[in-house]
């Protein structure tokens, strides 16, 4: 367990932009981190960014192999590993703008399987200001803060969040990793106020029995618990919303090239499964085919590195966003009226809340009728002994695609066929179910739903 004060980040944000600077590297160039997730690796990342260099943040899991082509793509003028950080821990003190000029650089694979690096220009100070302000005014990130990092840093959002703290004089506690019972050990011992977790998280605290008061944990430590990055099945989410402090659980819908919604739980309980309203700065509209299209400010613009192929599908210039009488009014106003789309799927109420459908590459096409396995599994997730349950198609001779289930619970394919048929058209109820002991998740805690046909041997 570490604990990162705001002044002990600075200090070494200062050292690791000096030596990095010291070695002829500019603004604008990129460094590749391949790097564990520790204080000094968030340090370093925001002590970059704050000299205007790109941190391209990997996941130091990755393979020699699968290291080595990120690399050649991204061609960085330095790559640091582990031992490197702690040289440049040494650096000289370099002066930093206030806020970080850039955001770094991640590799996503979306629906194409392929990655592609989502890149931002060097911004402006005021450009910078107003990026950074963006996320920590929304979230109310304060000197008080004390942030419980969850998540691997090599992701976007754990980023996000501890930066922001720190930014705002705050304090990060970063475990070695997550284990829920190391982290009620630690929200007993630290009583942090703020956290992010994907419901993978939620799913092992409740599985320990963190949640719902079985073991007397305390949560009235926070003012903040954000969960983004996979659907949270609507018990768990009840379930989250009960343990924790009223109004402090928030739901948002983003990627990593750029944020959508963001949804306080009393929104939630009104509308159960949608995640919110367009964030500050933000329209949202739906194509027929229910892509999901937002606009964007200036400064939250990217593209896809060297690749102005995925970047000009990603985008609409010029943008024309049918009228939402109801959506809120925003107080900044999105640059060129550009709108960006990463193929989510989803639909939007007359007041401009969101609900999502699935990913286009998720859809399954069982008899020339759409299914969405988010909808399914929503539906599937309230199945009494369901704690975990993944939807996916695979092929069939006489309806194209068959819906299938893979569970992780104490319940019987009986009993999910009659509660899935109570609720749902026959041509959404899975056709076949699977039980096993975990679902395969990313180490970001998505679940992979694309690797689990192969890990039954149905392929």
């Amino acid at each position: 367990m570490e604990l990162l004060t705001a002044a002990d980040s600075e200090v070494q944000q200062r050292s690791v932009a000096g030596a990095v600077l010291q070695q002829g590297v500019q603004a604008g160039d990129r460094v590749a981190m391949s790097t564990s997730s520790t204080a000094a690796m968030l340090s370093a990342v925001l002590g970059l960014l704050r000299v205007g260099i790109v941190p391209v943040v990997l996941n130091s899991a990755l393979l020699e192999q699968e290291r080595a082509e990120l690399l050649l793509n991204a061609d960085p003028a330095l790559t640091i590993n582990d031992s490197t950080l702690q040289r440049l821990l040494e650096g000289p003190q370099a002066e930093l703008a206030q806020f970080p000029l850039a955001r770094p650089m991640h590799y996503t694979s979306g629906t194409s399987g392929t990655p592609k690096g989502v890149w931002s220009a060097v911004l402006s100070e005021n450009a910078a200001q107003s990026l950074f302000n963006d996320e920590a005014d929304l979230w109310g990130f304060n000197s008080d803060d004390l942030h419980l990092l969850c998540s691997p840093l090599h992701h976007s959002a754990p980023i996000r969040f501890a930066a922001g703290t720190l930014l705002r004089g705050g304090s990060v506690l970063i475990p070695k990793k997550f284990d829920a019972h190391q982290v009620v050990e630690v929200i007993q011992a630290y009583s942090p106020t703020a956290a992010f977790m994907v419901p993978s998280h939620l799913q092992r605290l409740r599985g320990i029995g963190a949640l719902g008061g079985e073991e007397g944990v305390d949560f009235s430590c926070f003012r903040l618990l954000a969960h983004a990055g996979e659907p949270c099945p609507p018990p768990l989410k009840v379930l989250a919303i009960q343990s924790f402090p009223k109004d402090s659980v928030w739901e948002f819908y983003g990627s990593t090239e750029g944020q959508f919604t963001a949804c306080p739980s009393a929104d939630w309980q009104e509308r159960p499964g949608t995640v919110g309203q367009a964030r500050p700065g933000r329209q949202l509209s739906i194509d027929p085919d229910g892509t999901i299209w937002c606009t964007s400010p200036a400064y939250a613009e990217f593209s896809y590195w060297r690749d102005a192929k995925r970047t000009e599908l990603a985008w609409r210039r010029n943008f024309q966003s049918p009228h939402q009488p109801n959506q809120p009014s925003q107080s900044l106003v999105p640059s060129q009226h550009s709108a960006f789309s990463v193929g989510d799927l989803g639909h939007l109420d007359a007041d401009g809340f969101l609900w999502l459908n699935g990913r286009r590459d998720d859809l399954i096409i069982s008899g020339g009728v759409n299914v969405y396995p988010a909808e399914v599994e929503s539906v599937l997730a309230h199945t009494p002994g369901v704690l975990q349950v993944a939807v996916f198609g695979l092929s069939d001779e006489q309806w194209g695609q068959r819906v299938c289930a893979a569970v992780v619970g104490t319940t019987t394919s009986q009993a999910i066929h009659s509660y899935a048929k109570s609720q749902m058209a026959a041509y959404k109820c899975p056709k076949a179910i699977y039980f096993l002991d975990a679902l395969p998740h990313t180490s970001t805690g998505k679940i992979q739903r694309k690797k689990i046909a192969s890990l039954l041997g149905l392929e």
